[in-house]
């Protein structure tokens, strides 16, 4: 079961590494150290049976070692003498069963061994914890190493320290881990009062009927609960409890992972969030698209201006260094430009985040656009002007010229051929008759019908003529339309592509936590626990 819940531990680790990578959660935000995968069946290997390990923890002073001693039969933890506090751990087990494996970095040197060999103990460990509260911080470190290694904490307090605050906190915070047991020892100097504040703080804990027990480590006093202590003790040493206890131990470990994991869902926005970016972009680029036209009025003037001085440059010979330079200096895009370019962005990335989606991968995908945009306008732009120097005026002036060019052949052909014609006829009848031959009234007007069907085409074609600034002009803003919608789809097609990244980091992350959810096993054991187990744990 460890191993289950280490292997889940390591897919969340390894989702949040490429998460990191990629920017949809940052490294002080996606944090595992409070996740323990530790667990008791870790120090016998994971066999199959093992002993109930069984743990005093309390304050300075409140008798955990004298307990311990009293269920041994024989002093195995040392008591203060001076000043009854505790700096190490004592383990007291059956003869017969080993530890293989203690919890790291532990300085062997606070382990105090004790065997036994009582039959009837032979399923339990015993262990006294260090004083919690004590002013040794080696004494919090040997408690936090071994807490996740314990099944059943048994909670020792006096009526003069039970409401202890270090000692209690970590019990609120390890209350869920483990099963509970609490003792009120030293009862001979306690009082119900004190009895009842007590159950009522641990109520408030989450406790609904927690088990107490009031000792006292003086020989005959009446009201001692001592051999119910070790009673119920004992009958929590079966294979049955142990596997439950295990159980429910990963199922809490889960549990935190998986309130952990549902942080990182939130860390990564919702998807209502992402449907709703694209219409923000359309807002934010409309307001800078029609910006950017309207400064880009002038500097389209000026370059289509040039586009017209230099057309055979443009069209014949665009690399060249001179058309190059020129081009640089009466480029669209400037400084003012990209500036109202990367506000747009910022806008939007800035709007993304009000609106809980992760700024870093937005700003990531977009910064190439931010580079990309000057390419594309003037790619777009000088692709344009090109085309419309190259077919300048609309349809149905082209098809127009080239009528009137055909014109500009035919007609001074056709009047030509009617002079021939007309000359070969009258020189005909003048030998046939005494018709005169034609006359200089015939030269004249067919010189001028020549030149008329001459010169009216031609001028006709020069006066229609395409300017080439204006279709230059045309073309350009053509262009950077084209370019505005190209740089607009660019930027949608980030916002698609984070889109279907949140919903893969979301489905990854998703299939984690559907492991993490409550087995059918687990519900039913904690369905039809109605023993004293069923006490002992947190709800």
């Amino acid at each position: 079961m460890a191993y289950d819940y280490s292997d889940l531990v390591e897919n969340t680790k390894r989702w949040l590494e490429q998460a990191y990578r990629s920017g949809w959660i940052n490294k002080e935000a996606g944090q595992l150290e409070s996740l323990d995968a530790r667990a008791p069946n870790d120090l016998f290997n994971h066999s199959e049976t093992r002993p109930l390990i069984v743990a005093f923890m309390g304050g300075t002073g409140v008798g955990k070692s004298s307990l311990l001693n009293r269920l041994a039969g024989k002093a195995v933890a040392r008591t203060g003498i001076e000043r009854p506090t505790s700096r190490e751990v004592t383990l007291f087990h059956h003869q017969t069963v080993a530890i293989q494996n203690l919890p790291a970095d532990l300085p062997l040197a606070s382990i105090t061994l004790a065997q036994h060999d009582d039959e009837s103990k032979k399923n339990i460990i015993w262990i006294d914890m260090p004083d919690f509260d004590s002013t040794e911080q080696s004494n919090k470190h040997l408690v936090l190493q071994w807490l996740p290694h314990i099944d059943v904490l048994i909670y020792v307090v006096s009526p003069e320290r039970y409401k202890d605050e270090k000692a209690w906190r970590l019990l609120l915070a390890e209350s869920a881990r483990h099963a509970w047991l609490f003792v009120l020892n030293q009862w001979d100097l306690g009082q119900f009062e004190q009895y009842d504040d007590f159950k009522l703080q641990l109520r408030k804990a989450g406790f609904e009927e927690p088990i107490i027990f009031k000792t006292a480590c003086v020989e005959g006093f009446q009201a001692d609960e001592f051999e119910a202590l070790q009673s119920t003790i004992m009958s929590l040493a079966t294979r049955n409890t142990i596997k439950e206890l295990e159980q429910r131990n990963l199922q809490v470990r889960k549990d935190e992972l998986n309130h952990k994991l549902q942080g990182f869902s939130r860390l990564l926005g919702s998807e209502a969030a992402f449907q709703h970016i694209p219409g923000l972009w359309q807002e934010q680029w409309q307001h800078a698209a029609n910006l950017l036209q309207q400064g880009f009025i002038w500097p389209i003037q000026q370059l289509a201006s040039y586009y017209a001085q230099h057309a055979a440059d443009l069209i014949t010979l665009p690399s060249t260094s001179r058309f190059s330079s020129a081009k640089t200096e009466a480029g669209l895009w400037d400084d003012w430009a990209q500036a109202r370019f990367d506000d747009a962005l910022d806008e939007l990335i800035i709007n993304a985040g009000q609106v809980g989606i992760p700024a870093t991968p937005l700003k990531n995908q977009l910064a190439p656009i931010r580079k990309k945009a000057p390419k594309i306008i003037q790619a777009q732009s000088e692709l344009a002007a090109r085309q419309a120097l190259a077919n300048p005026g609309n349809v149905l002036h082209r098809v127009f010229l080239k009528f009137v060019r055909l014109c500009e052949f035919v007609l001074p052909f056709s009047a030509i051929c009617w002079v021939g014609y007309q000359v070969f006829i009258g020189y005909y009848k003048s030998n046939m008759s005494d018709v005169d031959y034609l006359g200089v009234n015939f030269a004249v007007h067919s010189t001028l019908l020549i030149a008329i069907s001459w010169l009216t085409p031609y001028f006709i074609l020069k006066k229609l003529k395409p300017s080439l600034e204006k279709s230059a002009l045309r073309g350009l803003n053509k262009g950077l339309t084209n370019a505005m919608s190209l740089i607009d789809n660019e930027v949608s097609q980030v916002l698609e592509n984070i889109r279907h990244e949140h919903t893969e980091q979301v489905k990854q992350i998703s299939a984690i936590r559907e492991q993490c959810e409550v087995t059918d096993s687990l519900r039913k054991l904690s369905a039809d626990s109605k023993n004293h187990l069923s006490r002992m744990l947190i709800n």
